[in-house]
């Protein structure tokens, strides 16, 4: 098995916050955040274990061959959300960078040029293209939260389901410069809400998918998803709605110094079959991390993980957390 993956980064960027709570900016449309106990969610004990949960993920990325790249964020910009920076930024092969239009004000002030500058000092970057003065006209698109990319089909592919957080306009434009076919589809759960984000719905590793077709509300789209999926020679992992409200679907497949891991939450391993798991441990070993106050946010370790599609300028491969 190669160690290496196009669909596989081997870094990421990491944000270990001081001020973490469940967003009130974000709740009306995340059906997976949980804000019940206001005071509890705001208290210092909560914000003190999302970032030992952070320092604790980090060391196990790193333990597992990962290069993270940890930055602290100590809350002077009110960015209650700060710890999911694969909304704002991704970056991709050939030294592009793109930074995305967020839905939440106080999101949008999760943009931080120290990441950016440190994207230029360590890896080849040959531009950034900005999408976030599309805000100004109420249009987003939440990086890749929002598409679920995959880079070894044959014409490269994003999967986005269509929310506020989706707008189809700035989804055009990024798949116009960065040459992805999109596929569109709308989804609803139990209870009828659209899912907000793609990349809680399905992962796309190497040799597997992971997706939970039943949230697809159009049988055709759904039949479709699925054939791209299998036409690419992997194996599809189908997911249940339980399994979805428990994080499963939100993984990355990242390329370590000893082969594949799939980076996931302890409550994303626990509910999966050992079928599933077993399917996954073929291509990727699991690496779960204990992210339960993070969770409660709404997002899980996919969401806290920016990956790294970008040449290192020097063979050296550290960690910086």
């Amino acid at each position: 098995m190669n160690t290496v993956s196009i669909q596989a980064p081997s870094s990421v960027v990491m944000i270990r916050p001081h001020c973490f709570l469940p967003n009130p900016q974000t709740a009306a449309d995340n059906a997976f955040q949980h804000t019940s106990d206001d005071d509890a969610s705001r208290s210092a004990s909560v914000s003190s274990t999302a970032r030992d949960e952070v320092t604790a993920a980090a060391k196990a990325l790193t333990d597992a061959g990962v290069r993270v790249h940890i930055f602290e964020d100590h809350g002077e910009r009110d960015t209650p959300d700060s710890v999911f920076p694969n909304n704002w930024f991704s970056t991709h092969p050939g030294g592009h960078v793109a930074l995305y239009p967020m839905a939440s004000a106080n999101r949008r002030r999760e943009r931080r040029s120290d990441v950016i500058e440190m994207l230029k000092t360590e890896y080849r970057v040959q531009d950034v293209i900005d999408y976030s003065g599309l805000e100004f006209d109420e249009v987003f698109l939440e990086g890749t939260g929002a598409m679920v990319l995959d880079h070894v089909a044959r014409i490269v592919i994003a999967y986005t389901a269509r929310s506020r957080r989706a707008d189809p306009i700035a989804l055009e434009r990024f798949c116009t410069h960065f040459n992805f076919e999109p596929i569109c589809f709308d989804t609803a759960d139990a209870e009828g809400r659209p899912i907000y984000h793609t990349n809680v719905m399905m992962s796309i590793a190497t040799e597997f998918a992971m997706i939970c077709l039943d949230l697809v509300t159009d049988c055709h789209r759904r039949e479709e998803i699925a054939r791209r999926l299998s036409e690419t020679g992997r194996t599809l992992i189908t997911l249940d709605q339980s399994q979805i409200e428990n994080f499963a679907g939100n993984t990355l497949e990242l390329s370590a110094k000893t082969g594949r891991v799939l980076a996931l939450s302890r409550r994303a391993l626990d509910c999966l079959t050992l079928d599933q798991r077993a399917t996954i441990q073929r291509s990727a070993r699991l690496v779960p991390l204990d992210v339960p106050t993070i969770e409660l946010a709404g997002g899980s370790v996919r969401c806290m993980l920016a990956g790294i599609h970008l040449m290192p300028r020097s063979a050296r491969c550290v960690s910086d957390g």
